[in-house]
Parts: C-alpha cells; sequence; structure tokens
C-alpha cells in the first residue's frame, strides 16, 4: 500500500534503560564481574515469580532440554502435549529419544485440552500459548492421578497469571523465551524457574558443561551437560527488560483491547475466569475464510502479519495426521495479528480483515 511503511508484525521496546545496563555489561562485565548481571537477573527474576530457582538459558529450548533431562526423559517414554505448538516445545522430547504423545486443544484457549489425555504419558508439557492459559487445575488433577511431572512452557505467557500464580510457577518446572519478538527479550535467551532445589541442583550442573557448582576444583566437569549458558550482556539486557514488565505487559493488553473495540463478534484471545492474560500476541479465528486468504489480503495491504501453528502432527518429521479435530479446524483459521508495544495502524488492519471478511459473504 503506497504512502506508508508496511506495519511490522513484532519488534521489542527498548530504552535508556536498556542501552544503559548493557553499555556497563560491555564496558565493565569481564574478569571478576563476567556473571555479575547473569547472576542478578535470576535472583531479580526469581523474586519476581516468587520461586526459589531460576537459571538463565540461551534459548528457552536449551532450558526446556534440560529440564527435560533431570527429570530423567528418556527413549521409551511419552511426553503429552498440545498438537498446536510451536516444533521448540517438542524438539528437545525428540533430543532426549522420547516420543511425543499430540493432544486436542481446547476449543476456547487453544491450549491441552486435559479431557483428551486418555493414557498415561510420562509427563505433561502445558504450553500457555500466546500468553492463553492452561486449565492448570484440570492438568494437575491428570498429573497427580498418574503419578507424573506437570511442566510449563511459558515462552509466550511472561506475566500472565491463573488465579492469582505466575505462569510457570505452577509445574514441576517452568520455562520462559526471551526471543526478540518477546513481550520482555533478551535478544535471544530464555529461563528456567523451579521449587524443586534437587532438579534446580542438576539443571545448574548441566547447563555448563556438567561442572557442579560446588566443584572446587577448576575445569572438573562430573557428567556430559550442555553449554546452555546466557551471556553476561544479554543478562543486563534482561535485568533492564524485567524492572519494565508490568508496563510491557501493559502496552501488549492496550493492544489488544484496541483489537477487541474494533473487531466485536470476532473471535480473539480468551482470559479464563480468575485469570490475567498477557496477550502476547493478538490473535483472531476467522469464520468462512482461510488463514491463507487472511494473509494473502495482508500482503496485498503491507501488514506483516503471520499465521497460527501448524499442527505439530501435521508436520512431515512426524507424519501423524492425528483424528485433533479441532487443532486441525483452528489452525486453518487462525491468524496473528501485530502486537507490539507502542504500536499503531490497528484501525488499518481491522479494515483489511473485515473488509476480506466481506468479501466473501
Amino acid at each position: 500500500m503506497k504512502g506508508r511503511e508496511m506495519i511490522s508484525y513484532t519488534k521489542p521496546s527498548i530504552g535508556k534503560l536498556e542501552i544503559d545496563m548493557v553499555t556497563d555489561a560491555i564496558a565493565h562485565g569481564w574478569e571478576k564481574k563476567c556473571y555479575y548481571y547473569i547472576n542478578r537477573f535470576e535472583r531479580e527474576f526469581a523474586e519476581r515469580l516468587g520461586v526459589k530457582h531460576a537459571v538463565a538459558t540461551s534459548s528457552c529450548t536449551g532450558a526446556l532440554h534440560m529440564g527435560l533431562k533431570a527429570l530423567g526423559i528418556k527413549r521409551g517414554m511419552t511426553v503429552a502435549l498440545a498438537d498446536i505448538n510451536w516444533i521448540a516445545t517438542v524438539a528437545p522430547i525428540t533430543y532426549l529419544g522420547a516420543r511425543p504423545d499430540f493432544v486436542d486443544i481446547e476449543k476456547d484457549s487453544w491450549c491441552i485440552d486435559p479431557l483428551k489425555i486418555t493414557h498415561k504419558p510420562s509427563a505433561i508439557i502445558a504450553t500457555h500459548l500466546y500468553g492463553n492459559l492452561c486449565d492448570m487445575e484440570r492438568l494437575q488433577f491428570v498429573a497427580d492421578l498418574y503419578k507424573i511431572p506437570l511442566i510449563e512452557d511459558a515462552a509466550e505467557a511472561i506475566g500472565s497469571k491463573y488465579k492469582g500464580q505466575y505462569a510457570g510457577t505452577m509445574g514441576k518446572f517452568g520455562v520462559f523465551s526471551f526471543h526478540g519478538t518477546k513481550t520482555m527479550t533478551t535478544g535471544e535467551g530464555g529461563m528456567l524457574v523451579t521449587n524443586d532445589t534437587e532438579l534446580y541442583e542438576k539443571v545448574i550442573t548441566l547447563s555448563n558443561h556438567g561442572r557442579n557448582p560446588k566443584e572446587t576444583r577448576q575445569f572438573f566437569p562430573e557428567r556430559i551437560g550442555f553449554k546452555y549458558k546466557m551471556s553476561n550482556i544479554q543478562a543486563a539486557l534482561g535485568c533492564a527488560q524485567l524492572q519494565r514488565l508490568d508496563e510491557l505487559v501493559e502496552g501488549k493488553r492496550k493492544v489488544f483491547e484496541k483489537y477487541r473495540e474494533l473487531l466485536p463478534g470476532i473471535v480473539m484471545n480468551p482470559e479464563r475466569e480468575g485469570c490475567f492474560n498477557s496477550y502476547w500476541m493478538t490473535n483472531i479465528v476467522l469464520s468462512g475464510i482461510t488463514k491463507d486468504e487472511a494473509m494473502e489480503a495482508f500482503k496485498k495491504a503491507d501488514i506483516d502479519a503471520r499465521p497460527f501453528f501448524d499442527p505439530l502432527s501435521s508436520l512431515p518429521m512426524f507424519g501423524n495426521h492425528s483424528p485433533n479435530s479441532v487443532a486441525y479446524d483452528v489452525s486453518r483459521r487462525a491468524i496473528n495479528l501485530p502486537s507490539y508495544v507502542g504500536m499503531q495502524g490497528q484501525e488499518i488492519i481491522a479494515e483489511t480483515i473485515l473488509n476480506v471478511i466481506g468479501g466473501k459473504k
């Protein structure tokens, strides 16, 4: 569309605080201060969420990989997760030789449906999709019934709350993403949080080539581990973003509420009773048209929207077109709208949506 720039899908909110902290880490965060911001970020993140332990990582994928490894997930086991997910949630399961069990989603939340977990897995991953919250009470009931761990993938749900508790703090452990598209960012990066001290100690050892922090001998790993540590410079950015978390979440909610005002009657992200949705990404589920048709209309209007995730079971590496009818139906009709903090242009986006819907009637 001539006369204006393309409306971006997402971009971070970076200000003077972030620049000053990162500059300090670059100038002074070496030698004895090489872990200063990492330790600070972990401590302040744990305090903010009200958990005992936090481990800063190079990615959310790495955090999930280590958490599953620390739990003892291995070849021959199955892990239940929602069929609608980004590949990063299922990849660590396969790294460990375990098998993913793709479960259908709820029609309203688009998260894993507890009623569809019909046989015992070795663990359950509850992904709070796009900031929407899973039914944690029912999922915990299922986990307790089978005597298995419930894990939270809160990569997209920083700031969301389930009946007063932060997403990521209710399961055996939770993981977060700080990718450049997320509400708060470190560019790339993640965090694992837990109240289980034994699991934490396993993860902190795994994260640094198997070196136990309590080991007095230098360069002496006690086991094969990973290299999933976050850098001090990234952690400095995380410290600054964490200080602004309320502001960033409120900015996301304002974007959503504007869309809600402009698009009455269209199915959008839910907010369960008693819960607080941080609305990382505003999504709509359309009737009468597919996401591909909507995406084509956005392209012509210079709007960088994104398609809803495809079911994992539809991907070529799994080759299992499952009977998860809700997941397949929602995926065909849903799209992600541009949703960054401080954005403008919702009116143009809403007009495009209404025009394409009207053109199909």
